[in-house]
């Protein structure tokens, strides 16, 4: 993590209290105190509510795992390419303590004008009721630049992460969002590879009492192409031959009743039209 993102979520108000790398206790970096073990971390400051991990992706498992041992909740992975069995191993552990991981291959969450937990730039948020979850990095912040420049504010913006494997998923975000009393409508930004897309319509259809606008990235890449990591997982023996492909996941928001926005440029008025009508409330 560099200068640059320590210094943005300072300045957002972050509480930031220290920075944890084997070898390096007892210095500073980026003007933060550095210890050995998450452990002397919580000693010398009390509980931690968040842990943001961006070590080399090898490393990430035995940083969310101390990261659990030291009862942190919440588990921003930064990192990209987590060996997915890695990330099996991490997902067991977290469903036995009821800890949230975010990520992997994710920017973070964002309240805008409240914290900043990751490398989400701040620049294109502000303060308002629309909620927004992704796998994507940059069409997270497109969207909500978009939704900015539209004069409508976010609540809250998560990227779940683009790897394969991910921790958590569109429907706890989408089950957190539809229960947020400062959230009003809910943006989807989703992309080809894996059926989340597919559950997440679902889901809504069936659960969801918030309007709820879908985007779809990669829906003109070239069908034999995979998309970066979430591609990687989406060929299994028995799928259909249309499984993971943007155009399954536009088919299935559709059958769902959700507006799905052909670019980042529409969501603003396709947002504003369902929270006239009403659509799912």
């Amino acid at each position: 993590m560099s200068t640059t993102h320590i210094t943005q979520m300072k300045a957002y108000g972050t509480n930031l209290v220290a920075g944890v790398s084997p070898g390096s206790g007892g210095k500073k970096i980026y003007n933060l105190p550095v210890f050995d073990l998450v452990e002397e971390v919580v000693k010398e400051f009390g509980p931690i509510d968040t842990t943001i991990i961006c070590v080399h992706p090898y490393q990430v498992l035995d940083a969310a795992l101390e990261a659990i041992a030291s009862q942190i909740q919440q588990i921003i992975i930064i990192s990209a390419g987590v060996p997915p069995l890695d990330m099996v191993q991490l997902l067991r552990k977290t469903e036995a303590c009821e800890t949230l991981v975010v990520g992997p291959n994710s920017p973070g969450i964002i309240v805008p004008g409240q914290i900043l937990l990751g490398t989400q730039p701040s620049e294109f948020y502000t303060p308002g009721s629309v909620g927004i979850v992704s796998r994507s990095s940059t069409l997270t912040y497109e969207v909500a630049w978009e939704l900015t420049k539209a004069g409508l504010g976010q609540s809250i913006s998560v990227s779940i992460g683009s790897d394969a494997i991910v921790g958590s998923s569109f429907l706890q975000w989408l089950q957190i969002l539809d229960e947020d009393e400062s959230t009003e409508a809910i943006v989807l930004v989703g992309q080809p590879g894996g059926g989340s897309e597919e559950a997440a319509a679902q889901y809504i259809a069936e659960t969801i009492d918030k309007p709820v606008i879908a985007y779809i990235a990669g829906r003109h890449a070239p069908p034999a192409k995979h998309w970066r990591q979430t591609g990687t997982l989406a060929t299994v023996v028995g799928r259909e031959q249309n499984f993971g492909t943007a155009q399954n996941k536009v088919a299935a928001f559709a059958a769902a009743g959700v507006p799905v926005a052909d670019r980042p440029s529409q969501i603003p008025e396709l947002l504003k039209q369902a929270i006239a009508q009403g659509v799912g409330v």
